[in-house]
C-alpha cells in the first residue's frame, strides 16, 4: 500500500506565531513517502543511522520570567516511523520564548525544557531519540573536518556538468575507486513542499571492489540541484544509489545541512555502525561548522 501524508497544517503554509507551549503544533511526515521508492523497507532498510538536528535559537522563560538561551541538540533514529517537520518544529520551539518553566534553578528549569521535548518528540515520533541543551559549549573538531574534498583534489574544470535531476546513470562513468573518504560542500537540492534550496556538504566512506569514479561521483552528487526531497531523503537516496551499483564492503553517508530558520539537520546512514560518526553523536558535545554555518 503507498503512504500518503496527510496534509500539513504549516509548510508551505501562512502560519501564525505561537506564544505559550503547545505539543500540539508538532507535525510528523512518514518516512515512507520517499522509501517506498527507492524499495528500502522498514524491516531491513539496509542501514543503521540517525538524524542529528541542532535549533541555535532556543529560548525560554525561567519561573521567575529570567530568560534562558541556548542550543538543542536532537538525536533521532533512523528507524523511527516518522520524521518531524521542520517547520512545525522551529514553530513549537518558538513558543517556548514567552512560557514560564518553574524550577528553583535554571539548570532545574532546563531539565524540564529537556524532558518536555524529549517527551513530545518521542511521542510523535514513536521512538526513543535524545535531547540536549547547552547554554555554552566548547566547539568539538566536526567528524569530516579533515576530509578530502572533491572539488579540491581533481579538476573538474573540463568536464561539462548539464545534469540536474537525481541520475543514477552518472555514477558509471570513467574509472571507479575503489576506496575513498570524499567529502564535497557543492550538494544543493530543495524542500519537498516549499521547494526552496537547502545547501549542504555531503561526505562518503567508500570501501568495495569497484566503485564510482571522481568524475561520476561530483556528477551524480551535483544532479540533486533540481531535486525537490526533505534532507534525510537526500542522504538515504545516495546511500541507496550507491549500494545497488556496487555492494561495497563498507559504506556511509552524510549530509551535513546549513541552518534554515535557526535549525540545521545532519542525517548519516552507514551499512554499519562502526561507520558512524563520534562527535556528530555524542549527546553531550556540539561539533564545529564546516563551510557554512
Amino acid at each position: 500500500m503507498t503512504t500518503t501524508q496527510p496534509p500539513l497544517k504549516h509548510l508551505g503554509r501562512k502560519s501564525g506565531s505561537p506564544v505559550q507551549y503547545d505539543a500540539a503544533i508538532l507535525e510528523a511526515i512518514p518516512r515512507s513517502l520517499n522509501r517506498e521508492t527507492y524499495h528500502i523497507t522498514s524491516a531491513d532498510p539496509g542501514f543503521t543511522g540517525f538524524d542529528v538536528w541542532h535549533a541555535w535559537e532556543v529560548s525560554f522563560l525561567m519561573g521567575n520570567g529570567l530568560p534562558v538561551v541556548g542550543v538543542l541538540k536532537i538525536i533521532i533514529p533512523q528507524d523511527s516511523p516518522s520524521i518531524v517537520e521542520s517547520k512545525s518544529l522551529k514553530l513549537y520551539l518558538n513558543a517556548l520564548n514567552m512560557t514560564l518553566w518553574e524550577g528553583a534553578t535554571r539548570e532545574e528549569s532546563i531539565q524540564k525544557v529537556v524532558h518536555t521535548v524529549e517527551e513530545d518528540l518521542s511521542k510523535l515520533l514513536k521512538t526513543n531519540l535524545t535531547v540536549s541543551f547547552f547554554t555554552h559549549a566548547e566547539m568539538r573538531d566536526n567528524d569530516y573536518a579533515a576530509w578530502d574534498l572533491l572539488e579540491e583534489q581533481y579538476d573538474f574544470s573540463s568536464l561539462t556538468f548539464d545534469a540536474y535531476r537525481e541520475s543514477p546513470d552518472l555514477l558509471h562513468r570513467g574509472e571507479g575507486m575503489k576506496q575513498f573518504r570524499l567529502g564535497t560542500h557543492l550538494l544543493r537540492s530543495n524542500c519537498r513542499v516549499t521547494f526552496q534550496p537547502d545547501w549542504g556538504s555531503v561526505f562518503i566512506h567508500f570501501k568495495g571492489d569497484r566503485g564510482p569514479s571522481p568524475e561520476g561521483l561530483m556528477r551524480y552528487l551535483v544532479s540533486f540541484r533540481n531535486e525537490n526531497h526533505f534532507h534525510e531523503e537526500v542522504c538515504e537516496m545516495i546511500y541507496k544509489r550507491l549500494w545497488d551499483a556496487f555492494l561495497p564492503e563498507e559504506l556511509m553517508v552524510c549530509c551535513v545541512y546549513t541552518r534554515r530558520g535557526g535549525i540545521d539537520i545532519t542525517p548519516v546512514r552507514a551499512h554499519n555502525s562502526s561507520l558512524l560518526p563520534s562527535v556528530l553523536l555524542n549527546p553531550s558535545v556540539i561539533g564545529s561548522k564546516l563551510l557554512r554555518g
